[in-house]
């Protein structure tokens, strides 16, 4: 399954809520932005898109 997880980098202020809700560390934090490591292990649990608190994940199947 291909995933798309797009950030919107202008909105993202590195809160690192992203890093802490993925079960399967999709994230990390680099230069106070989230960053997609790892997108083949995504679940497609959309737990980031929810969570996120500025909404700017979007989890594309």
């Amino acid at each position: 399954m291909l995933v798309e997880i797009k950030i919107d980098e202008e909105k993202c202020d590195g809160c690192g809520t992203c890093v802490d809700t993925c079960p399967v560390e999709v994230f990390e934090i680099k230069e106070e932005k989230s960053v997609v490591v790892n997108p083949d292990e995504c679940l497609v649990c959309m737990a980031c898109e929810v969570q996120c608190p500025n909404g700017v994940i979007k989890v594309i199947e």
